[in-house]
């Protein structure tokens, strides 16, 4: 068995989980996330808390427990707290502005770029050279993050470009004659 499986999921107060049709449905008070089940993984709930077996012994079985609890840990963090990601915006010019559900960025290009939000991710500008990520899904809001720093990813000599808040981004020196 995995050792990530042995531990099991404390649910938070407002939290429900429903099983059911080889699928697993998680609601909390930020929304409601879902995911296939794999049938070589026992779920149960028990005081409050998902514990996770693996059916049998198999290496897919005790890989798939461990595999499963880490996503289900994420689902239920994401309904409770949800998931945040930040980028900033560095270089001369470069802005975003968030309309609705489409985010708009300046970014040096003879044109702007509107990207549009999938459904469940949020977006906040707090300022002109700050983006906030939110949502339930974290594998989503993470996705989204990834689309828009490929837009303008930082580049090696200025530092230029969209990067994650927490990124260091390594400049190297020009070249000398």
């Amino acid at each position: 068995m995995s050792r990530v499986a042995k531990n099991p999921i404390a649910l938070p107060a407002g939290v429900e989980v429903k099983m059911a049709a080889g699928e697993i449905v998680v609601k909390g008070p930020l929304g409601t996330a879902s995911r296939p089940l794999d049938s070589a993984v026992e779920i149960a709930i028990e005081n409050n808390a998902l514990t996770f077996k693996a059916v049998d012994e198999s290496k897919h079985a005790r890989a798939m427990s461990g595999t499963l609890r880490a996503l289900l840990n994420n689902m239920v963090t994401g309904v409770s707290k949800g998931f945040e990601r930040k980028l900033n915006l560095v270089g001369v010019g470069y802005r975003a502005q968030a309309q609705g559900e489409t985010l708009n960025l300046t970014l040096g290009f003879s044109h702007p770029v509107a990207h549009k939000m999938p459904a469940g991710v949020k977006v906040e500008t707090p300022s002109q050279t700050e983006i906030i990520l939110k949502g339930v899904d974290k594998q989503q809001v993470g996705q989204v993050a990834a689309e828009i720093r490929a837009y303008r990813a930082p580049e090696p000599y200025k530092g230029k470009g969209v990067r994650y808040s927490d990124e260091v981004v390594v400049l190297k020196e020009t070249k000398k004659k």
